[in-house]
């Protein structure tokens, strides 16, 4: 094991402890941040197999989580962006899916959506729900 490999799992403990306590917000709305800032890709979305633009998920309120999921494990796969932070958080959004830490945004564990949209659409996405959470608690 190398000491990035360590390192990556002591920070997923550190980020599995802290967040088994409630819905984080600030590291997820900076993680987005820096993605946003890093993308390049703003191309329209299609679902061709010619389309070189990736499509994700644009979730239903409520469903959120879900898609934040499926969406950054799409992302991971196909090598888009920084996959470390793209890794940290798909681990966030996991495990506030599976101790349904943020009520508000996993009525379900099911991606539901009536649109897709290509990476910079979905990131904006997961800032816009954090940051809306982040007002709220202020």
């Amino acid at each position: 094991m190398n000491a990035s490999m360590l390192s990556y799992i002591l920070f997923s403990c550190l980020l599995l402890s802290v967040q088994a306590q409630n819905c984080t917000v600030r590291d997820i709305i900076r993680y987005t941040k820096y993605l946003l800032e890093e993308s390049s890709v703003s191309c329209p979305c299609r679902e061709t197999a010619v389309s070189s633009c990736t499509c994700l998920p644009i979730a239903e309120p409520g469903h959120e989580l879900a898609c934040f999921v499926e969406g950054t494990e799409h992302m991971l796969k196909n090598n888009i962006s920084s996959n470390a932070v793209i890794a940290r958080l798909n681990l966030s959004f996991q495990i506030q899916l599976d101790r349904n830490l943020c009520k508000s945004l996993a009525r379900g564990d099911q991606c539901q959506y009536k649109t897709k949209g290509n990476v910079k659409e979905f990131l904006n996405k997961i800032l816009r729900t954090y940051q809306t959470i982040n007002k709220s608690r202020a």
